[in-house]
């Protein structure tokens, strides 16, 4: 008979690189709807010299990734360790990690996320299930995006789940179907500018907001093929580096009107996904947070009516949506969805590790 209840631990490290996020999760299900409640979380930032050599992963060989993916298990082991022992975590019946992506070229039939290593196991003394995209790009998917599954079992009273973090991706029902796909950049190219100014990332998006639009970027940015290709569709670092970074440097201009233009291309290509309809829609991620974005979304999205949550759901939504993979995964039930990755079917995707 299988569980109602769960005590977990949800772990995510996103291509913002803000650092890794873990939170200590209860889920229960009564009468097939799940119900969760986030209890103590965390997010350890990266140092100096993981940010670098997360950055600069894409560029290794083969054994050298090897030595990055076997560190930096060994990393999230003993973040991990200190969260539990820091929190007097007890009884956690497993940790459930997304990982780091370093690699993600569906097309080419790769996805490659770091710390999954059976060792994540040894070394925190708990059950792991973790490695939740390499599968479904073996059956011919995107690997991505995998947190619809979420939104569906624990938001459905939104029609739309809008996320802001490296890249912006929605999902949302259809004809009794999950949709989702990565929309466009968001911090990924807006930290990127922010760290030239010396700053982390733009508070509340005050640099971009004191800039100016410039029409000809914001056109050729618009215009770029990926935003009218068909859904499923995802976006990889590779994408910022080889096609948006080198259309920005072409465009000799300040920094506050890159972060102003750029802004405002991300608030455009949300509006026409849902443009023309009426509704409600979950923002979060980081770039909640950013007010300057918030507004220009909601500028618009006019017919929708914007959410953001609780500071928890905001910040841990991601977290919290590995933990429920996870769970999924111990039940032997569906957490990857055909409909949203474009996979051969809906499948039940995750390793599971024990501990000695």
């Amino acid at each position: 008979m299988l569980n109602a209840n769960y005590n977990v631990i949800g772990m995510m490290s996103g291509t913002s690189l803000d650092g890794v996020d873990l939170a200590h999760i209860k889920f229960s299900i009564n009468n097939g709807k799940w119900s969760y409640e986030i209890k103590e979380s965390e997010t350890i930032p990266y140092t100096e010299n993981w940010i670098n050599q997360l950055k600069n992963g894409i560029h290794l060989d083969l054994d050298s990734l090897k030595v990055l993916d076997k560190s930096y298990t060994e990393l999230i082991a003993e973040i991990t360790n200190h969260f539990i022992l820091k929190n007097k975590l007890q009884d956690v019946d497993f940790i459930c990690s997304h990982g780091h992506t370093i690699l993600h070229q569906p097309q080419n039939g790769i996805t490659l996320q770091i710390g999954n290593l059976p060792e994540l196991a040894q070394k925190t003394k708990h059950k792991v299930i973790c490695d939740f995209r390499v599968q479904d790009v073996a059956m011919g998917g995107q690997g991505a995006p995998l947190v619809p599954i979420g939104d569906q079992l624990l938001f459905s009273e939104y029609d739309f789940c809008l996320n802001l973090g490296g890249f912006s991706n929605i999902s949302f029902n259809r004809q009794s179907k999950r949709i989702a796909f990565d929309i466009s950049p968001v911090n990924t190219v807006l930290n990127f500018y922010a760290e030239k100014l010396g700053r982390n990332f733009d508070q509340g998006g005050s640099i971009a907001k004191s800039g100016e639009l410039n029409k000809s970027l914001y056109d050729e940015l618009n215009n770029l093929p990926f935003y009218s290709q068909k859904f499923p569709k995802s976006l990889g670092i590779e994408f910022v580096h080889t096609t948006i970074l080198p259309i920005m440097e072409k465009h000799i201009l300040s920094i506050p009107d890159l972060l102003h233009t750029f802004t405002e291309h991300i608030a455009y290509q949300i509006g026409t996904i849902v443009k023309g309809v009426k509704g409600s829609m979950l923002i979060t991620g980081g770039g909640a947070y950013n007010t300057f974005l918030i507004e220009r979304i909601k500028q618009h999205c006019a017919s929708i009516r914007c959410d953001i949550p609780d500071e928890k759901t905001i910040e841990f939504k991601e977290a919290l949506i590995f933990g429920l993979l996870g769970v999924l995964r111990e039940r032997k039930e569906i957490n990857t969805l055909a409909s949203v990755t474009g996979a051969k079917h809906n499948h039940c995707s995750g390793k599971i590790f024990l501990p000695n």
